[in-house]
């Protein structure tokens, strides 16, 4: 394994594992999962400009747009929360609590 593949690996390791065992706040979720998204990004423009496919040439590019989109829901739901509940904790937004 190359030091890019480790680094890479353990990028999407440590989101994910921030995102499973710091669940306080909604903004440091979403950065734990645009950081899951940035580590695909790279792993999928190497791997493509590696292998040459030009068929799956717009791949990178397509998930690159759907992480912009994500980002731009997850920050109206984070402003749509915090003006309803008045912070961005994640467990003042269980929808099945009375």
């Amino acid at each position: 394994m190359t030091p890019l593949h480790f680094m890479l690996n353990s990028t999407f390791s440590l989101s994910i594992l921030g995102l499973s065992m710091h669940r306080t706040h909604l903004v440091s979720a979403l950065l734990c999962i645009e950081g899951m998204m940035l580590a695909l990004f790279i792993s999928f423009t190497m791997l493509f400009s590696t292998t040459q496919l030009f068929t799956l040439a717009p791949a990178p590019i397509i998930l690159l747009a759907f992480s912009a989109c994500e980002a731009s829901t997850g920050l109206a739901l984070l402003v749509a929360t915090s003006r309803t509940h008045g912070n961005d904790h994640l467990k003042n937004l269980n929808l099945l609590q009375c």
